[in-house]
């Protein structure tokens, strides 16, 4: 596969695609599904906050570390669990994660204690490792390559998506049937997809006509870790593509864990109207995400290193937005102006994710999203709700919510970086992958 790097000089290109469109789209629909189940099964938590931490008598703190175990988890499981699917197969790897996750949701509904429930956390963390960077891998090889920002971005923002529905939906079971039933609804829902999605989607299918196991850069799926790791940090730019993302969702993810509890407590709502209300923003969030990708690839058509701006641009203003919403009074005003930088906080996601696809090989590929979603669990993910539970029990859940939007700054100074280098690592990148195509076979396998 080529680097997609500038667009063509004399004219806009027809879009190549891979394998034909009917199943190209069938399968990112049951890939995005199963990214719904994903993170309902992770978000579900969020929205029965209030009740574990008057049953089991839980500090902020404690709720936090349970929100967090899972993107930790992920964090660090990614890398190794993407390299092995690289090598054994990504349809079979995605298909065993989500019974992992879901099955692990079903023993959350039936712990006993804080204890248990961590270890429920734990394994359903397990399970979702390698599910982002090998699912995105899998809808990305399937598609025209200028369709990546739009695509990265709408296949994130399922994570978005499905936070509204565990939050919203967990809510709603919680308040009925009490929050085990919550947690095993979202169990259930993921069995019953993984089960369709191994019958329709098969490795075979996805191999388009003519692509041969070695990639245009010589390089295979079968090399070995020493020979991968140069092309995952191959330049300034994709390095600082990892970090502003990464810092950029440790908004985004505080977001996504504390809204209900937010709503609990500063507006007095019931679980099930706090997580139906958390669900809304998070649903702003998801179509934030999309929207991003759609305008870095709009944008950027004539000019790749736009990705950079739009990623600054939505940095900033969530900053903006964000600090203003949580020092407004309690009202419409707050609410308006928290929806705009929810819109905002995410936004960043697809522009990051088609500049790491643009400056690395294809035949990594699933290696290097879990760089990437290494970099958002652990910069992000993982820190955003347990550094805020932290803080939240010294000075308060909003004064945590305050602090939380000056992460973005760091997030903005990556993405300056990595634009300044962009187009330097791009030549510099071309130049390896043209040396690359006129080696022999001989000196590709020695």
């Amino acid at each position: 596969m080529e680097f997609h790097t500038t667009a063509p000089a004399t004219g806009p290109s027809v879009p190549v695609w891979p394998v034909s469109r009917g199943y190209a789209w069938t399968v990112f629909a049951l890939g995005f599904g199963l990214l719904l189940s994903d993170y309902m099964s992770r978000q579900v938590l969020n929205a029965v906050f209030p009740m574990l931490k008057a049953q089991w008598l839980l500090s902020d703190a404690a709720l936090g570390s349970l929100s967090g175990v899972v993107a930790l988890t992920v964090g660090v499981l990614t890398f190794p669990m993407s390299l092995v699917a690289d090598r054994w197969g990504r349809v079979r790897s995605l298909l065993i994660a989500a019974l992992l996750w879901s099955l692990a949701t079903l023993g959350c509904a039936v712990s006993a204690n804080y204890g248990e429930m961590f270890v429920g956390r734990l394994f359903v963390g397990i399970g979702e490792a390698a599910y982002g960077s090998v699912g995105i891998a899998v809808v990305l090889s399937i598609f025209p390559l200028t369709m990546r920002a739009t695509l990265s971005g709408a296949f994130i923002a399922g994570g978005a998506f499905g936070s509204v529905l565990g939050v919203a939906l967990g809510g709603a079971v919680a308040q009925v049937a009490g929050w085990r039933w919550a947690f095993a609804v979202m169990g259930l829902f993921g069995l019953v997809l993984a089960a369709v999605y191994g019958t329709v989607v098969k490795e075979s299918r996805l191999k388009p006509q003519g692509r041969s196991a070695d990639d245009a850069d010589g390089t295979t799926a079968h090399e070995p870790l020493r020979g991968h790791l140069p092309r995952l940090f191959s330049s300034v730019s994709v390095i600082s593509a990892y970090i502003g993302s990464g810092l950029q969702l440790f908004v985004a993810a505080t977001l996504l864990a504390w809204l209900p509890s937010f709503f609990d407590r500063y507006y007095h709502m019931a679980p099930a109207r706090a997580g139906a209300v958390a669900g809304v923003f998070a649903l702003v969030i998801g179509i934030g995400m999309i929207a991003g990708g759609i305008a870095s690839d709009r944008i950027s058509a004539t000019a790749p290193i736009r990705k950079w701006g739009v990623a600054v641009a939505c940095s900033l203003s969530s900053l903006v937005l964000l600090s203003l919403a949580f020092r407004l009074p309690t009202g419409p005003a707050q609410l308006a102006a928290l929806a705009a930088g929810c819109l905002l906080s995410a936004g960043t996601a697809g522009p990051a994710a088609a500049m790491v696809a643009n400056l690395t090989p294809a035949s990594v590929a699933a290696t290097a999203f879990a760089t990437l979603t290494l970099a958002n669990s652990l910069l992000g993910l993982a820190p955003g709700p347990a550094v805020t539970g932290a803080l939240a029990d010294r000075i308060g859940l909003l004064g945590a919510l305050r602090v939380v939007p000056l992460t973005a700054v760091a997030a903005t100074v990556a993405f300056l970086i990595g634009r300044h280098w962009y187009e330097r690592d791009l030549l510099r990148i071309d130049g390896l992958a043209a040396r690359a195509e006129t080696r022999t076979p001989s000196e590709v396998s020695s």
